[in-house]
């Protein structure tokens, strides 16, 4: 029988913190209005509003999916939301570099195939 390798976990946490630091698509954080980080308790009520894509995102390049090909998606996803913007391509490429880059963002399961409280 052939066994089957688990799939790691992305640590959310981590993730938001790249996407609402070199993202933020619809800039819910902008200085002007609403200033902080994600996790601040104001801004807890729409924390989750990136993770469907950011996940998406870094799904796919675990997957193997070409970098600018996942760029691209990030750029068309913040298209969609607001239109053309000079900075979309740039701040999509740092999200993806960052994903790349955090060799902690992924947590894999022990040799019994649990997650620690640190995939949260």
């Amino acid at each position: 029988m052939t066994e089957i390798a688990p799939h790691p976990r992305i640590k959310l946490s981590k993730l938001r913190d790249i996407g609402w630091s070199l993202w933020d698509p619809i800039g819910l954080l902008d200085p002007e209005s609403r200033p902080g980080r994600w996790d601040d308790e104001a801004n807890l009520s729409f924390a989750d509003e990136y993770d469907s894509y950011l996940i998406s995102a870094a799904s796919q390049l675990r997957g193997g999916t070409p970098r600018d090909e996942v760029v691209g998606f990030l750029v068309e996803i913040r298209h969609m939301a607001m239109g053309d913007n000079p900075s979309a391509r740039t701040r999509a490429e740092a999200v993806v570099d960052a994903i790349l880059a955090d060799e902690t963002i992924w947590i894999w399961p022990d040799a019994q195939g649990r997650f620690g409280q640190e995939a949260r």
